[in-house]
Parts: C-alpha cells; sequence; structure tokens
C-alpha cells in the first residue's frame, strides 16, 4: 500500500530573471510546452501518488490560486502564505507547520524528468541531484560513503560538480522542521536568506542519513533562454501529439496549439506553444512561446517570448514582450 505523505510547493517568487513577463504576471503561470510550469509539476504530483499539497504562494498568489482552483479542483491543497520573499528554508518552514510523517519538497519554478517515484518510498530521505558544469550558481552537494556529507549554497570555490535540482523528500517533516525554527531563531541567513541547504547540514551533521537520487533531466524555468529550451524539450518529448492541422497554414512539428487559439496564413514550427484564446494571422513563427490572449499579426519571429494579452503588429525577429504589451508597427493588419 502506497504510503500518505505531504508534499510542499513553493511557488512565491517574484521570478526577477523573467520580467517584463513577471512584473505583471507570476512565472509558474507562463507556458512552457502546452501548459503552465505549474501544471506540469501538479501533473507529476497527481501522477506518484495525490499526497496533501502545501503550496507557499506569495508574489501574485491570487492568481496561482485561482488557475490551481480551476484547472486541478480535485487536488488536495492548502495555500500558505509567504509574506515576505526570505527565502526557501522559511518558506518551507512556514508550510510545515503542523504536518507529520514524510514529506516531498518540490520546486515550482524547474521540470524534472525522472524516476520521481524513488522520492516517495521514504525508506531513506533523499535530495534530487544533477552533475553540471558549473555548480556555482546552485546548490552543491558532497557525498561519501553513499549518502551526503556537505551541503553549501552557491559555493565560490565548489568542491564537487553535483547540484541540487530542486526535488527533496525527509522521512520525519517535524524533524526537518525543528531544524528550520533553531535556524530562524539563530539568525543565520546565506545570501540573505534562510536557506533549506543550511537546515539540512545542521541535519546532517547530526546524524542524519540522506541519499543523492540523480536526476537526468533538470529544465530551469528561470530565464527566457532556459525557459525557451524546456519549451523545445518538452514538444520533442510529446512530438506525436504535437501536429496540428491548421487549415490554410504550414505547421512544421512539434507546434502545440491551445484548443481556443486561431491561426490563419501563417508558417507556425518548428518548436511553437500558442496559448488558449491566442489569435495569430499572416506571421512566420519559430521557437516561439506566445501566451493565452495574445494577438499576432504580419510578425516574423524566432526565439521570442509573448506574453498573455500582449499585442504584436508588424513586428519582426527576437520579440521578449510581457503582459498586456503592444508593439503596433502595423496595427491596420491587427484589427483585421
Amino acid at each position: 500500500m502506497r504510503q500518505r505523505f505531504t508534499a510542499i510547493v513553493p511557488v512565491a517568487g517574484a521570478g526577477t530573471r523573467l520580467k517584463p513577463h513577471t512584473n505583471t504576471f507570476p512565472k509558474v503561470l507562463l507556458t512552457v510546452g502546452h501548459k503552465p510550469i505549474l501544471g506540469h509539476i501538479l501533473d507529476q504530483l497527481e501522477e506518484i501518488g495525490k499526497p496533501e499539497i502545501r503550496m507557499v504562494i506569495g508574489y501574485m498568489g491570487d492568481k496561482i490560486r485561482a488557475y490551481v482552483d480551476s484547472r486541478y479542483p480535485h487536488l488536495n491543497v492548502t495555500y500558505v502564505e509567504q509574506p515576505q520573499p526570505r527565502g526557501l528554508g522559511h518558506a518551507v518552514w512556514l508550510a510545515s507547520k503542523g504536518v507529520s510523517g514524510p514529506v516531498f519538497i518540490l520546486l515550482g519554478d524547474t521540470i524534472l524528468d525522472g524516476d520521481m517515484r524513488q522520492f516517495i518510498e521514504f525508506r531513506e530521505s533523499r535530495i534530487g541531484v544533477r552533475e553540471v558544469a558549473d555548480p556555482r550558481r546552485f546548490g552543491v552537494v558532497e557525498i561519501k560513503d553513499g549518502f551526503v556529507s556537505s551541503l553549501v549554497e552557491k559555493p565560490k570555490e565548489p568542491k564537487s560538480n553535483l547540484a541540487i535540482v530542486g526535488a527533496y523528500s525527509f522521512t520525519d517533516c517535524a524533524a526537518l522542521r525543528k531544524n528550520l525554527d533553531g535556524l530562524i531563531r539563530s539568525g543565520k541567513t546565506t545570501g540573505g536568506e534562510i536557506q533549506l541547504t543550511d537546515a539540512i547540514m545542521n541535519m546532517v551533521r547530526h546524524g542524519l542519513k540522506i541519499r543523492p537520487a540523480g536526476i537526468d533531466g533538470w529544465h530551469d524555468c528561470g530565464k527566457p533562454e532556459t525557459l525557451l529550451e524546456t519549451n523545445r524539450h518538452l514538444l520533442n518529448k510529446h512530438r506525436a501529439k504535437f501536429s496540428p492541422r491548421l487549415p490554410g497554414c504550414l505547421v512544421v512539428p512539434p507546434v502545440y496549439m491551445a484548443k481556443t487559439a486561431r491561426a490563419e496564413n501563417c508558417i507556425i514550427g518548428p518548436y511553437v506553444s500558442v496559448g488558449e484564446g491566442a489569435r495569430i494571422s499572416s506571421s512566420i513563427i519559430s521557437d516561439t512561446i506566445i501566451n493565452e490572449n495574445a494577438r499576432i499579426s504580419s510578425a516574423i519571429l524566432n526565439n521570442s517570448l509573448i506574453g498573455p494579452g500582449a499585442a504584436l503588429a508588424g513586428a519582426g525577429q527576437q520579440i521578449n514582450i510581457g503582459e498586456n504589451s503592444e508593439i503596433l508597427l502595423n496595427p491596420k493588419s491587427l484589427a483585421e
């Protein structure tokens, strides 16, 4: 019988590296592949066991709540407010109140491909890792005798190339909470934030055995270039599903078109995702994400991000515009 557990999903970050999109729209609701980032994460949780989910919200949390409640009403989701961005450790501490037993923490800004069930066996605590060329931008672990011996957040001189990928499981949430309590009372911060890695390192010092869990597919959604890279990966992964028939258009797969999106007189693809309610006409588009309700006409786009409700007419090449923005070099074509 599958063990019951709680999942903590922190999604309170402001996504500053994805501005201008995140000026008015939460990062986790940006489209990648065939749905928002958060949708992919919730699908994974549903697939591995439908746990109780504690979702940590802050920046534009009302939009996140509205999306989850409308698209995933069958999931057991409790929302926890993080009023100030004080770090991942603080977010987990807030969500862990009253939680006992096993817990799985899955960050809301990455999409992971791999055996996620290894995290919910709960025979031992686990932390997701992957080898990277430059580990200085990440939390880094060192391994001894098959278990984690050290964790350091964004070290200037890393002693390992094993980066933490944003998935953690603990057999006892109460023990994790106790260590986060101590960290918060001490006032210790790293990089100005309360870090989960610091709490875990303290647990390791006091005897916690935490085994590294290798993750082959680690897809960052934190920057425009990595969001587009993740989009390419997801469309390739499900290529057979993403070859829509669009009368009057040439489609170069893989392409995802939402059911309510429309296109006419266009060349679309490869690697294009188009959200609900979007309208595209007389355009050539490749390697681009077009979010919901955007309008595009007489444009040539490549390697571009178009925000929800944005309007674009007569522009070309690489464009990155946020929600409800307008670039109208040929406004008449858009009106038509």
